[in-house]
């Protein structure tokens, strides 16, 4: 089964996902920016006539090509988001969940997504925020204070080597001539409890590329990979997001955010 689903923050921005593709369809051809290991596909191949899912990692990729091998309309590919080989103005919609904070570069990943948006073309990001909640790292928020100096869990597992504030997004999109429609926090206070140090520990012991590298040195001999089975308990999963949001919706704190943006340029 996709035993990520059951992670709130996981699960959060998948919803976060399927609610802009379906909100503002119908699509037509589409780019997956970062896929990962293909386990968004099938969802993202119900919303659109085509899609392309790519990734930095050769080893994530073939497992994503595996893992969707019937999935006719989508087809893979090796990408490295700072310097994408598609011609200018290639897609409708680009779709990028936790990305940006991995390239380095972020604002040049946005000018990229704008390059190939065709006018009036849809971008669909996530990516963990500068603001996140005290309940979800302590200690790195305590760090902050004195000289930026982190330790690479909590807000900072995965491989997160900086994180992005929304004002600096906004920026970055009004530099490109990209409108945003809609700004989200996503996965407030409560849910950020949930996951307190914990998780990235897990991904650290059993995900295959578990600090998202560029290429598979550091991959394991075993490893936990997603198959496409949807956990029934998922349903406790959304429950506990809607009362997160319910409670903590307003705050400016999150462990992540949402936008959608559009392609001005006519």
């Amino acid at each position: 089964m996709n035993y990520k689903l059951l992670f709130p923050t996981y699960r959060n921005r998948y919803l976060f996902a399927r609610r802009c593709l379906k909100s503002y369809g119908p699509l037509g051809h589409g780019l997956n920016l970062g896929t990962g290991e293909g386990d968004y596909d099938p969802m993202v191949a119900e919303y659109c006539d085509s899609l392309v899912s790519c990734d930095i990692n050769p080893r994530d990729v073939a497992f994503a090509e595996r893992l969707n091998k019937d999935l006719t309309k989508v087809t893979y590919q090796v990408e490295d988001a700072l310097d994408l080989s598609f011609a200018d103005e290639t897609f409708d919609f680009v779709l990028s969940i936790d990305v940006m904070e991995h390239v380095g570069k972020p604002e040049r990943m946005l000018e990229e997504i704008k390059r190939v948006l065709k006018p009036g073309g849809l971008a669909f990001i996530s990516f963990p925020q500068y603001f996140f909640p005290w309940t979800y790292d302590p200690i790195n928020k305590v760090l902050r204070k004195f000289g930026g100096r982190k330790i690479m869990q909590g807000a900072h597992a995965f491989g997160h080597e900086y994180l992005i504030k929304g004002i600096d997004f906004r920026q970055w999109a009004a530099g490109n001539e990209l409108e945003v429609l809609e700004e989200q926090n996503l996965s407030g206070h409560l849910v950020a409890l949930s996951e307190m140090y914990y998780t990235g520990w897990i991904q650290k012991i059993f995900k295959d590329n578990a600090g998202n590298h560029t290429s598979d040195e550091n991959s394991k001999k075993r490893s936990l990979r997603p198959s496409l089975k949807e956990p029934g308990l998922v349903k406790l999963t959304d429950g506990f997001i809607r009362l997160d949001k319910n409670l903590f919706g307003r705050s400016k704190f999150s462990v992540g955010k949402g936008f959608v943006v559009r392609n001005t340029v006519v």
